[in-house]
């Protein structure tokens, strides 16, 4: 039931917030790879299909890369975060790339449930590289978007608010995104993670 309640609720989201968006072109930029996401967990739903709390973790980078693209994530109304800890950029869109890392969590379920490591390890580390590696292609895309695009919807894209480092800096939230919900992970399937691996 989770995961329809999840898709019924991006569904009217997407909806409402593609009606006269800051910037047409820029919405568009930042909503091709989430609905690719949504579109591609809705095909795979009957064959391989992930826990409520998988779905919940997804769906968080869903919502708030959604809202991103309406407002530009520069301009996504989040002072009230900025002014609590004294920030002196909007931090939206490192709290969106923070739950890049949450897909760490489905993709260690997978690996799992299909049997496709028989080690600890590995299941602890590959969903991590693995979101490195998605973080890192994301910011090529983004490079490249800026280059080609229309400067002012490439700058809002990019989304560096004049940081040099934004690129590194956001591989490095999803990252840590990633290692949070591994962590997760192993937490609540410990049990479960053990006698899998016995039977492997």
């Amino acid at each position: 039931m989770t995961p329809k309640v999840l898709l019924s609720l991006y569904l009217l989201l997407f909806i409402a917030l593609g009606i006269a968006p800051y910037d047409r072109a820029v919405w568009v930029a930042e909503n091709l790879p989430i609905v690719a996401i949504v579109a591609l967990l809705v095909i795979i739903y009957r064959k391989q299909p992930f826990s409520n709390l998988a779905y919940l973790l997804m769906a968080c980078l869903i919502f708030l890369h959604t809202i991103g693209g309406h407002f530009t994530f520069e301009r996504v109304p989040f002072d009230f975060v900025s002014e609590l800890f004294g920030f002196e950029r909007n931090h939206y869109d490192r709290m969106a790339h923070f739950t890049v890392g949450f897909y760490a969590f489905p993709c260690a379920e997978l690996l799992l449930r299909r049997r496709l490591v028989n080690s600890r390890v590995i299941l602890a580390l590959f969903p991590v590289f693995f979101i490195f590696t998605v973080a890192a292609g994301y910011e090529l895309f983004e490079w490249w978007y800026a280059v080609h695009a229309d400067p002012a919807a490439g700058i809002a894209v990019l989304g560096s608010q004049g940081d040099i480092w934004d690129a590194q800096k956001d591989i490095l939230a999803d990252g840590l995104g990633a290692l949070a919900a591994t962590g997760l992970f192993f937490a609540v399937r410990w049990r479960g993670i053990k006698q899998t691996l016995l039977r492997a």
